[in-house]
């Protein structure tokens, strides 16, 4: 995904996306004081009923920052989540929260999911014992990711989710199970974005 401004993309959104972990809870956050779309005209903007269309991109848009990844990857997943036998929107959410860098995350071993994907990029991160460099590596139920050295492991507020088990002390979490629309409600209307990618 192309580096951009965090920040303005929580505030394109309207929400917080929570991009930049301890920073997003703290007074210092931008969008508390620029709760406004970013630009020279952001604050003039009226924010007018929009159209079907507008509404779907948005929320794509919002799942691909949060998420932090391409256009082209995200487009990927969509074609993948409509050929199995599986429910799309499922299938979908199945394939962005496996991805190992969002794992790493949601398990509250990092702040960030850009702060995971680093620790994954850099070679911190086994999976089954083997080193994995990839962020979007796509974990199975029963797969157990590894750190060697714990000490490197931020503090998260994030609470873990019931389809993982991490224990921060002996650095190792494991997928008990597979992910689930409930396990993004409230973050993405998921339906929105299969609308978008539909059309």
């Amino acid at each position: 995904m192309e580096k951009q401004d965090k920040c303005r993309l929580c505030r394109r959104a309207g929400e917080k996306l929570f991009l930049k972990g301890d920073k997003c809870l703290s007074p210092a956050c931008p969008l508390n004081k620029k709760n406004y779309p970013p630009g020279h005209l952001g604050a003039k903007r009226r924010m007018g009923r929009s159209s079907d269309y507008a509404a779907q991109l948005k929320e794509k848009q919002k799942a691909r920052s949060i998420y932090g990844i391409p256009e082209q990857q995200m487009a990927n997943y969509f074609k993948l989540a409509r050929r199995t036998r599986h429910a799309t929107a499922s299938q979908l959410v199945s394939y962005l929260e496996r991805r190992l860098d969002n794992v790493f995350y949601r398990a509250g071993w990092a702040q960030s999911r850009s702060q995971s994907r680093q620790f994954v990029s850099h070679g911190k991160v086994k999976v089954n014992g083997q080193t994995i460099k990839s962020p979007s590596f796509q974990l199975k139920v029963g797969d157990k990711v590894s750190i060697q050295d714990v000490s490197m492991l931020t503090k998260s507020h994030s609470e873990v989710p019931t389809w993982l088990k991490a224990e921060k002390t002996k650095g190792q979490i494991e997928v008990k199970a597979l992910p689930t629309l409930d396990d993004v409600a409230g973050a993405i209307d998921i339906q929105q974005v299969i609308e978008y990618y539909s059309r």
